[in-house]
């Protein structure tokens, strides 16, 4: 059985394009292959700067010969039809067999397709992914019609078994497949042949070319590591970086430099982030202090001075770099120690959204929704307020105009620089996270109380205006920002009702959009609105005493105001669906099902997250216990049984059930079970023990399971038939006082 060996050589492909092309490599032809009758053992793919390389091993040396039996129209059938099917089945009139069925004569054709050596499939298969490769960006060259990512140079293609190897023969735009390639650009000019992988894997690196970018990282690392470690110090940890860097090199030479004196007093982040976006350079910090004093570079190639004139260019451009840094440093901290007042007064001018209005606006509102969230999340109220009103002025920031990656970890800085307390420096650092799925939550109540106000403020905003995503359109990262606050509340356990900062900020927004439409006394009553909701905790109770208020007094609701008081309801509705939809897709990997998810959210409150997942999780652990998975199947056979005996009679059987009525010791002992059952899982709901609760539930199993087996629900006595039917409302009543068990799934 031979192996494949191809490689595609060409100019520098960008190292953020490499994985991905390498995966693609091997995913299309082995695809190819497999689909032109190939079998193989294993594949492997590869990239460096400068070449694209698959390696396949085991491959089947020839197709299997295949026949196939494709049954046609009937030998009556129209024309058309006839000829329909011999252009799609590949075959003659002459080829067709007529054979009896059901139904009269039917047309069959017999295609046999002889099998085709390995060599003859590859040269057909890899010129079609060559031609139709999935490169995000490419480009064409010279007078041909071929697009890559940067201008192909060669084809090295190869069949190797032990008979030898064969250079497959196709081409591509004018570049034929052969067996030789070239080393490194610098250090080893010029083609060589090769006759296996191993073959060529082995001159690659005597070429000065390490072909796997695993390899290349773990040098980097090993080297860096060991400079830093030599001189006292410690590599900061980026692993983008170090891959991004791995894909820029064929034959890594680890430099480490100094950084001069006059940038050493930089925020550490300024250097690291300088560093990484412009120069690819890794920061090296003392760990005494936490300073970064010196960087890492990767050269390409090996020198005779061991790299000292490229480090001498690099520390020559870094010192610019720094500068142009130290700059915007020394700038902003001169309006951080003015109040950062002409930063504030600046973000009236920066529009967020051309219907949700300035970020000055934006953070009003913030600002007095932090306020609300500080009580719940065991935060000042002052001080939330003035952390969500500073929490944003470093976008106004040279720096962070320079770097926006930085917003917030600056304006932490200036935040202090300003004389503003810890706490709401931290905030203002901190209101921005969690940024992404592997991005650390905050935790400081203070910076908990801003950084869900960001989020509501900005999921609000966009409900309000009617633009949520849609399939996978999310262009404002709402998803991300719901998900954000369902961390915020599940790490901290918070105990937060949603639905009253939703409506508020909902309110908000409503006010700001209604005001150019309509009168003062409409925003006079939505503000009036407002400030009930504080009171009430929700928007329903708050719109009705206000607008009973206004009757009260002579004066009717006007449409405007009758319109929000209808939008409001809605949309928060809407928002906090879209809340549970992110909780399952978070709960996802915790081994919640979604249906458990839905079970628990049968029972109010819905908005209070954490309760939910401990909800949910407690219903999750009972249906991994035999006694839940046997109640359940109880409960639904109790709620079956009611729902038919229901819908046939045209009544409800909620209520009346009575132990003198019962007829077998089975009945008097689920009744005694379960006012038992009741007494236990009441006072355990009000203390939010579920588990406690699914616990009594438990204890159920047994009298359920007795009483169907014992009793004949349908009686002949319609009395005992009514109590039998009401005892199982009993059933169902107290198995679902925990959750909705009828939305679990199976």
């Amino acid at each position: 059985m031979p192996d494949l060996l191809l490689e595609l050589f060409s100019e520098e492909i960008p190292a953020r394009m490499q994985a991905r092309a390498a995966d693609d490599l091997k995913r299309l032809v082995t695809d190819g292959l497999v689909e032109a009758g190939l079998t193989y053992a294993s594949a492997g793919a590869f990239a460096t700067p400068r070449r694209l390389v698959l390696t396949v091993e085991g491959l089947a040396a020839h197709s299997p010969t295949t026949r196939e039996e494709r049954r046609g129209p009937r030998t009556d059938a129209p024309e058309a039809a006839i000829e329909g099917f011999l252009r799609g089945a590949g075959v003659t009139r002459d080829q067709l067999e007529a054979r009896a069925d059901k139904k009269g004569e039917v047309f069959f054709a017999v295609i046999e397709r002889a099998g085709r050596p390995a060599a003859e499939i590859v040269a057909e298969v890899v010129p079609a992914v060559i031609r139709d490769f999935p490169w995000p960006k490419s480009m064409r060259w010279g007078s041909g019609s071929l697009r890559w990512v940067r201008p192909l140079q060669s084809i090295l293609c190869l069949l190797t078994s032990e008979a030898g190897a064969e250079v497959v023969p196709f081409a591509v735009d004018g570049i034929a497949a052969g067996d030789t390639t070239e080393g490194h650009r610098f250090m080893a000019p010029g083609r060589f042949s090769v006759s296996s992988f191993a073959d060529y894997e082995a001159k690659l690196k005597r070429a000065r070319v390490m072909l796997s970018a695993a390899e290349r990282a773990d040098h980097i690392r090993h080297d860096a590591e060991q400079m830093a470690f030599a001189a006292g110090l410690e590599i900061v940890p980026d692993d983008g970086l170090l891959a991004e860097v791995a894909g820029l090199v064929e034959w890594p030479v680890v430099l480490m430099g100094r950084i001069e004196d006059r940038f050493l007093d930089l925020p550490p982040e300024v250097l690291q982030t300088s560093m990484r976006e412009h120069q690819k350079f890794f920061s090296v910090r003392n760990p005494a202090t936490g300073r970064i004093e010196r960087f890492v570079t990767v050269a390409n190639r090996e020198t005779a001075d061991h790299g000292a004139t490229i480090l001498a260019g690099n520390q020559k451009v870094l010192s610019a770099r720094l500068s142009d840094a130290k700059f915007f440093w020394e700038n902003d901290l001169r309006v951080a120690k003015a109040g950062m007042g002409e930063w504030l007064d600046g973000l009236k001018s920066v529009t967020f959204h051309a219907k949700l209005g300035s970020q000055a606006e934006r953070i009003d509102r913030i600002a007095a929704l932090a306020r609300e969230i500080a009580p719940f999340v065991g935060a000042d109220e002052a001080q939330a307020e003035e952390a969500a009103r500073i929490a944003k002025a470093d976008l106004r920031s040279g720096m962070v105009g320079e770097f926006p990656e930085l917003q917030g970890v600056m304006g932490r800085y200036y935040a202090l620089a300003a004389g503003r307390a810890p706490e709401v420096a931290d905030a203002a650092r901190d209101h921005w996270k969690p940024m992404g799925a592997g991005d650390e939550v905050p935790a400081a109540p203070l910076s908990v109380a801003v950084s869900l106000a960001d989020k509501i403020d900005t999921l609000t905003g966009f409900w309000a205006i009617d633009e949520k995503p849609t399939g996978s359109k999310d262009p404002y990262a709402l998803r991300r920002a719901a998900l954000g606050i369902i961390r915020i509340i599940l790490s901290g356990h918070l105990r937060l009702r949603l639905d009253r900062a939703v409506d508020a900020q909902l309110l908000r927004h409503k006010i700001a959009l209604s005001r150019p439409k309509v009168g003062d006394d409409v925003i006079d009553t939505l503000q009036e609105i407002l400030e009930d909701v504080s009171e009430r905790g929700v928007f329903g109770a708050a719109f009705h005493a206000v607008t009973d208020r206004l009757r009260a007094a002579g004066q009717e609701p006007s449409e405007a105001l009758r319109t929000v008081g209808d939008l409001v309801p809605d949309l928060s509705t809407d928002l906090l669906a879209f809340f549970h939809d992110r909780l399952k897709v978070h709960l996802r990997d915790e081994g919640l099902r979604h249906d458990v998810i839905d079970a628990a959210l049968s029972k109010p409150p819905v908005d209070d997250l954490a309760l939910v997942v401990a909800r949910a999780r407690a219903l999750s652990a009972f249906l991994a216990t035999p006694d839940g998975e046997n109640l359940v199947q109880g409960y639904r056979r109790a709620n079956n049984i009611l729902t038919q005996a229901e819908a046939k009679d045209g009544v409800e059987y909620r209520f009346g059930a009575d132990p003198k009525f019962a007829e077998t010791d089975a009945e008097r002992a689920l009744f005694a079970a379960l006012a038992k059952a009741r007494a236990a899982i009441a006072p355990a709901l009000e203390a939010e023990d579920f588990a406690a609760a699914m616990s009594q539930m438990a204890a159920l199993r047994g009298p359920v399971d007795a009483f169907f087996e014992a009793v004949q629900v349908n009686a002949d006595n319609q009395i005992v038939r009514r109590n039998r039917l009401n005892l199982l409302h009993s059933i169902v009543e107290t198995c679902g006082a925990v959750a909705d068990l009828s939305r679990l799934e199976g």
